[in-house]
């Protein structure tokens, strides 16, 4: 059910340029093929559009102990100050508690726990140092299936361009949002369409495909999430007016289904979410979501199958691709309407 056959040459490798000239899918139970700059067009005042503006940090490093080379890739923080890490680390078998690792820069990291499948490491630096030290020495994790260079345009335009200086630690774009500009986002608040946001740190386990393990508990890996008081109370008026809640990207949907789980407190809330959407989830908060196209037996897919209907989602993925929409994390985007 979540698999399908992509054409290789549909597999975005670069991003459209301008932002916006991206393909833009609109599903309500039939497909209207538009383009992204049109969104204003879709929707109406007193819509809310919720982003995620987690920043994405150049989450892959390279160290050495003694003479052994390790890859390093910052899967979640275990901190608010981004000096401590849940790590994949290759090769993990080599590393013991206590380990000193020297990282590229000179930096020092100590290995500080080995839960299974990873590795905890504290990084010895001051914490307002840490991110200095990502940009100047870290590397940009693309998905593997992206073949670009880590540039400094590539690792620019893997950021979306509300991306918060304040909330850094995504190890993956939130990538539905790539297809914003500064210009559209004007647009869309000139028609009076709000904006407002949420975070997920996005992890290093949006690169794998669910196990069956996590499919029979229906939880996902833990990462952090925040939906701040402003952003509840903007969303409960428009529940109450009838407008449209539109999450920009899984992410953001996540996130605001964890704090429908909660019962929508009007505080918001913040904390790990282990949400695994999948088909026979009950929505309580978004209407509408805005996506890329997903890789097959992901989870992502499994929860637009989940928000479309089971149904839809070959129909979804047949016109897309008849159509030659780019796929995947540089691709191009659609905007879906919750089966009722």
């Amino acid at each position: 059910m979540f698999t399908y056959t992509l054409p290789p040459e549909l597999l975005a490798h670069t991003a459209a340029e301008p932002r916006d000239s991206a393909k833009l899918l609109v599903w309500d139970g039939a497909p209207q093929d538009k383009i992204f700059h049109e969104l204003p067009t879709l929707l109406s005042a007193g819509d809310v559009l919720v982003v995620n503006s987690s920043r994405v940090i150049p989450a892959r490093l390279f160290a050495t102990r003694g003479a052994t080379k390790i890859e390093l890739l910052l899967h979640r923080p275990l901190g608010a100050d981004l000096t401590r890490w849940q790590v994949l680390a290759k090769p993990r078998r080599k590393l013991k508690l206590g380990d000193v690792l020297t990282l590229e820069g000179g930096a020092q990291a100590t290995i500080t726990g080995l839960p299974a499948g990873y590795a905890e490491l504290e990084i010895q630096l001051p914490a307002q140092a840490i991110p200095a030290y990502l940009e100047a020495h870290g590397h940009t994790p693309l998905p593997p299936y992206i073949q670009a260079e880590d540039s400094p345009q590539v690792r620019a335009r893997y950021q979306n361009v509300y991306a918060s200086q304040t909330h850094q630690g995504s190890v993956a774009a939130p990538t539905a949002g790539l297809h914003f500009t500064p210009e559209l986002l004007a647009t869309l608040e000139a028609q009076g369409i709000e904006r407002h946001d949420v975070v997920l740190h996005v992890g290093a386990g949006t690169f794998m495909n669910p196990t069956p393990e996590q499919v029979a508990a229906g939880e996902l890996h833990p990462e952090w999430a925040h939906l701040s008081a402003k952003t509840a109370q903007a969303i409960l008026a428009a529940q109450t007016r009838g407008n449209k809640v539109v999450a920009v990207g899984t992410t953001a949907l996540r996130t605001l289904e964890t704090w429908g789980k909660l019962g929508l407190p009007p505080a918001g809330f913040t904390a790990d979410t282990t949400l695994f959407i999948q088909p026979g989830f009950a929505f309580k908060v978004a209407t509408h979501l805005i996506t890329n196209f997903h890789l097959p037996g992901s989870s992502l897919l499994m929860l637009v199958a989940a928000f479309i209907g089971e149904a839809a989602l070959p129909k979804l993925y047949a016109h897309a691709i008849a159509q030659r929409y780019r796929f995947y994390s540089f691709g191009d985007s659609s905007l879906l309407t919750r089966k009722k």
